[in-house]
């Protein structure tokens, strides 16, 4: 895909999510939102549906079907990811949290790239997706969470959980996310 629609296609998805998670005074916003191009507006991608094709480098954030057993989900996003040759890591955050929108801002512009390996991030919601997380062993005090699945699916005790406010927070995440990468996870060199 074209690295413009592929970003075009984020933007799209970012909106939706925001829209979608925020007050019924904003649903207005919703309505005058470019549709996404094949799919309904106000649906998500099932879960069968393949992710996008990787862009590069990049960090990829692939959004989770609202609905869907969690540690199937998760299962089959570490065997895309696998088959990309990145790493599969699932990432809980909310549209409010203020390190998660750092993060991702780092991340859509390229500033990690030389600092992680080629990640896919399958991104919860914490307020919509708590008691599901929960259930799988995926939850945490604070956000955002990062956490390496077992094979299974389940979570492991490889995870970081928070961050500290502000623009630094991409570059205090960074070191205690490489820390909890699988061994032979390939890193940048530095």
């Amino acid at each position: 895909m074209r690295p413009d629609l592929v970003n075009r296609a984020r933007l799209a998805s970012a909106l939706l999510t925001s829209c979608l998670l925020v007050s019924s005074a904003s649903l207005e916003a919703c309505r005058e939102s470019p549709p996404l191009r094949g799919r309904a507006p106000g649906t998500t991608r099932a879960a069968s549906e393949p992710a996008p094709a990787p862009a590069g480098p990049h960090l990829r954030f692939e959004p989770a079907p609202a609905e869907g057993d969690l540690v199937t989900l998760v299962r089959a996003h570490m065997a895309r990811a696998r088959e990309e040759g990145r790493v599969p890591l699932v990432y809980v955050g909310a549209s409010w949290c203020e390190p998660c929108q750092y993060f991702h801002r780092a991340a859509e512009e390229g500033a990690l790239d030389g600092e992680l390996p080629r990640l896919a991030l399958l991104e919860f919601d914490r307020d919509r997706d708590g008691d599901r997380l929960d259930a799988a062993g995926y939850g945490s005090r604070m956000i955002p969470l990062f956490v390496s699945p077992e094979d299974d699916g389940r979570a492991s005790e490889r995870r970081i959980e928070g961050s500290i406010h502000g623009p630094g927070s991409p570059q205090q995440i960074v070191p205690r996310l490489r820390a909890i990468l699988p061994t032979g996870a390939a890193l940048p060199s530095r």
